[in-house]
């Protein structure tokens, strides 16, 4: 199939992703209407309820844009629009919401239920940030931050693309959960690892820079004060009580963002490659990540789902992204395997028998909980072995230069390092060589490729 016969079937159904930021607006005008508490619980009613059934309902998505089209397909600004809309619409609804909260006489529980519902939409966002987060144009990574300040999860924009991709299924990501680790206990670790592992990032990159990182340019501390100014706003605009409410909208994003995480590489494990003294992790494959190839939750989630394919091409456009034939698959949509995990001894009943059959039933290659890896493996009938240890400097030396500049490129997303420019904002000053970039450096664009992995040539044929 070529470019002038395929056709995107979800071309007018990405819109409705549209429509998640108009929960608020239909919440208080329901309430309006009939007084009904209920009304303004529409958040998780509609994306922890509605959702899984028509993703029941509705089947599997198997359309996949062919090679030929994927470069079109992604010039196609409309997509983007799209993304884009969202945030006036999240911000309009953020408002809204708590202007009826503020002023209208509502019950505490009805009032916990409206910032609830504005938490559902706040964790949209952050996906809506994920989608813009990745590309490599300067306003979109900003509108990224801006979808991020509601939530007070700013830091995401660092460690995602800068940790997560590089470290994903590994023992030293703290976004990778275990085989026996409840989603209650993957939280702490990965709210405040992420936090510790954003701040790491950018000390280190300041610190490349011979700065220190408390300034403004440092991403973690501006992403804080943005949401600071915007809370601030708010609470001159409506009074200091609604920022319990505040904390609990946040809460509610944070949760259902890493409720998602929890569920895209549990148990996931990479292998440890190379010869002694030279080692890293092996590259991110397919099989690294749960996949759901169901309709309504990719559509609302820009096909977040097809997971797989966004590790092996980050700054991949979300209209683009392809299922990955072969590659693990949950049972059902997103939405439903949130409120699995929700159930601890249901998700491991489910998932836990799946990690096993992904593995040829050998669980000690998966990924699994130190606290409880002697049981596990008891379980599933593996002989215990050393749990790997969380290690991040699992890469070869990158290839040192000739002595004429040269420019070494990232085989995965493009990204050029020129020895001649260097990369300010990196820490690498116009003129610094090629074999003085550290070789636990990687790629700042797709956080997918290691130094050891760029292509080098010599300035003069670039």
């Amino acid at each position: 199939m070529d470019q002038s016969t395929w056709r995107d079937a979800k071309r007018y159904l990405w819109i409705l992703g549209l429509a998640m930021p108009l929960l608020p607006f239909l919440a208080v005008g329901l309430h309006q209407l009939t007084g009904w508490g209920v009304w303004l619980w529409l958040g998780p009613i509609v994306i922890l309820g509605i959702v899984p059934l028509i993703d029941w309902a509705a089947g599997l998505d198997p359309s996949n844009p062919p090679d030929s089209v994927i470069k079109s397909l992604e010039q196609d600004r409309y997509y983007r629009w799209l993304t884009y809309l969202f945030l006036p619409l999240q911000y309009a609804g953020f408002a809204l919401a708590f202007w009826y909260l503020a002023t209208g006489d509502l019950t505490l529980v009805n009032k916990i239920g409206l910032a609830v519902t504005v938490g559902f939409i706040g964790g949209l966002g952050i996906n809506t940030a994920h989608e813009l987060g990745h590309k490599k144009e300067a306003h979109e990574r900003w509108l990224s931050k801006i979808a991020l300040a509601q939530s007070c999860y700013g830091h995401f924009y660092i460690e995602h693309n800068r940790g997560h991709h590089v470290r994903v299924a590994t023992p030293a990501d703290p976004a990778s959960s275990r085989v026996g680790e409840s989603f209650y206990r993957f939280w702490p670790r990965t709210v405040f690892g992420s936090l510790a592992s954003a701040w790491e990032l950018e000390s280190r990159r300041y610190s490349r820079r011979g700065q220190h990182p408390f300034r403004i340019g440092n991403d973690v501390i501006n992403a804080l004060l943005m949401t600071l100014a915007l809370w601030a706003v708010m609470v001159v605009w409506l009074g200091p009580g609604i920022i319990p409410f505040l904390l609990i909208q946040a809460f509610i994003a944070i949760t259902l963002l890493e409720a998602v995480n929890y569920l895209e590489h549990y148990g996931m494990l990479r292998e440890i490659v190379g010869q002694p003294g030279r080692q890293r992790y092996e590259r991110v494959e397919p099989r690294h990540s749960w996949n759901s190839n169901n309709i309504a939750t990719n559509v609302l989630l820009y096909h977040l789902q097809r997971h797989s394919d966004h590790h092996a091409h980050p700054t991949r456009r979300y209209q683009a992204l392809r299922d990955e034939k072969g590659a693990p698959s949950l049972p059902t949509g997103y939405g439903g395997m949130i409120l699995l995990a929700l159930v601890p001894p249901l998700w491991n009943r489910v998932m836990d028998a799946r990690v096993a059959d992904h593995f040829d039933g050998d669980m000690s290659k998966a990924n699994i909980s130190p606290r409880k890896r002697e049981r596990i493996l008891a379980k599933w009938g593996s002989a215990p072995q050393e749990a790997p240890a969380p290690r991040r400097d699992l890469v070869t030396s990158g290839a040192p230069s000739s002595g004429r500049p040269v420019v070494a490129r990232c085989p995965g997303c493009g990204y050029a390092y020129d020895e001649r420019v260097g990369d300010a904002r990196e820490g690498f000053p116009a003129g610094t060589p090629w074999s003085a970039v550290p070789d636990t450096w990687c790629c700042p664009d797709c956080g997918v490729r290691d130094k050891v992995d760029f292509v080098v040539v010599e300035a003069a044929s670039a």
